[in-house]
């Protein structure tokens, strides 16, 4: 709201090459309350002035020597390329009206003018210029707030993608009779997908794949907690199931309500004799070379942190030599191409079935390749990850 303060001291220009009528409207206005009123009877310093003080209102003359009030607007026009500059055109000449008004001029009244309507006529014209002002101002700091916020946003993608990072295996592990593919993109967002390979006693070693619920750094953090407590839980030799109820109980206690973590965790020996707990996850696939067969694992327990009467038991499961085990997080399948079409669990089967002889390089190739080709550039959706364990003895 623009006070009458705020308009009685706003910056006023009389622009008029009669010193009688500088005088007269410089008296209308000083007994109307304006106490910061300026004159000038050569034109040719109304540019400079305005550079100089940056009036709120100019009334100005149209017939003068030298320069007229015509090329005084055009030479306003320059400095106000970006504002609004209200001038108030007085002449005796009231044939100029349209012209004046093209040319820039918010009002004109014509001489000798009524004192009332010259009163009126400034007020409104103050009015709406420090309105302008207001307005302009007020999405300039929106405007820094919109880059403020942005910025923070940037800074806090930044910290969730490097604590992200931090969860991933700088490198992939080597076990005996096995060989492992991992691949982990995550979106610009950032979600909370993530995977870890733990050796534990006598060559047995334990796998996981999980997928935070959320983005940005709630989900890494949620990820990061989870992952934490799983490499405590394993390192202190606790049973699979028991390592579940654990995690299942922390996230419960320390994350919130609404969030979760989908998670497929195996633990192998290097003869192939496995167990699998798959809480709330995607099918896992096992392509089993001896029949050319994919068995799928589905999960038969809710993700974490969601329920305290979840119960999670393990599974077993073997591996022959040349059975490829493929898991992966639902941004993989839920990948869309240009027509919003999925990516789908059938055409991931089938590219498995395809290529898990040739070993899983050859399935991680064909999946990245076949998922290039289908989404066709258009913007990833969800973190996509999968781990690929192939038995190669």
């Amino acid at each position: 709201m623009i006070t009458a303060s705020a308009i009685q001291n706003a910056r006023i220009l009389i622009v008029d090459d009669m010193p009688a009528n500088v005088q007269l409207v410089e008296g209308v206005l000083r007994i109307a309350g304006y106490t910061n009123v300026s004159s000038t009877m050569d034109p040719n310093e109304v540019c400079s002035l305005h550079r100089e003080k940056r009036f709120d209102l100019i009334l100005l003359d149209l017939l003068m020597p030298g320069m007229n009030g015509f090329q005084v607007m055009e030479g306003l026009k320059e400095i106000e390329r970006d504002g609004y500059l209200s001038v108030l055109v007085i002449t005796a000449q009231p044939a100029h009206k349209l012209e004046a008004l093209e040319a820039g001029a918010k009002d004109f009244i014509s001489k000798p003018f009524d004192i009332a309507e010259l009163r009126a006529r400034v007020h409104n014209l103050l009015e709406v210029r420090l309105l302008h002002l207001a307005t302009k101002q007020y999405s300039e700091a929106l405007e820094e707030t919109a880059r403020a916020l942005e910025a923070s946003r940037e800074r806090e993608s930044a910290l969730a993608r490097e604590t992200h990072r931090s969860l991933l295996p700088r490198a992939l592990p080597t076990f005996e009779n096995y060989s492992i593919r991992a691949f982990n993109n995550p979106t610009r967002s950032l979600g909370g997908d993530f995977y870890e390979f733990l050796p534990l006693h006598e060559g047995q070693w334990m796998g996981v794949l999980a997928d935070a619920s959320g983005k940005g750094m709630a989900a890494a953090l949620l990820s990061s907690m989870t992952l934490g407590a799983l490499n405590m839980e394993f390192r202190s030799g606790t049973e699979p199931h028991e390592v579940m109820q654990r995690v299942n109980r922390l996230l419960l206690q320390k994350s919130l309500p609404s969030q979760f973590v989908t998670l497929f965790l195996f633990v192998l020996n290097p003869d192939g004799t496995g167990r699998y707990i798959s809480a709330g996850h995607t099918p896992v696939y096992v392509f089993r070379s001896a029949s050319g067969e994919i068995e799928t694992f589905e999960s038969d327990t809710y993700m974490l942190g969601m329920f305290d009467f979840s119960v999670y038991r393990s599974h077993k499961f073997h591996l022959d030599k040349g059975d490829v085990l493929v898991v992966y997080s639902d941004g993989l399948t839920k990948a869309e191409n240009l027509r919003s079409e999925l990516f789908g669990a059938e055409r991931l089967m089938e590219i498995i079935q395809a290529e898990a002889r040739a070993g899983g390089l050859a399935v991680e190739r064909e999946i990245l390749k076949a998922l290039h080709d289908f989404t066709e550039g258009s913007a990833q959706g969800d973190d996509i990850t999968f781990v690929i364990v192939e038995k190669t003895s």
